[in-house]
């Protein structure tokens, strides 16, 4: 086996594993991105809900508000 050989079944081994590492990736990006934008969801309906019952703030956005 030459070099040349040896370095190209190298890279074609890498290959599967970089494309799995990537679609890893993009799923937890995708959770994690869903994960902030209910979260911010769920923050502004609290903020509307509060204002129409007359309550304070809850901490977290009096904190924001500052």
């Amino acid at each position: 086996m030459t070099a040349g050989e040896w370095i190209g079944n190298a890279l074609w081994s890498l290959i599967p594993v970089a494309g799995v590492g990537l679609i890893v990736w993009i799923v937890f990006r995708a959770i994690v991105r869903a994960d902030s934008k209910e979260r911010r969801i769920y923050s502004e309906i609290e903020a509307e809900e509060r204002a129409k019952r007359d309550l304070p703030l809850s901490e977290q956005q009096a904190k924001k508000g500052k």
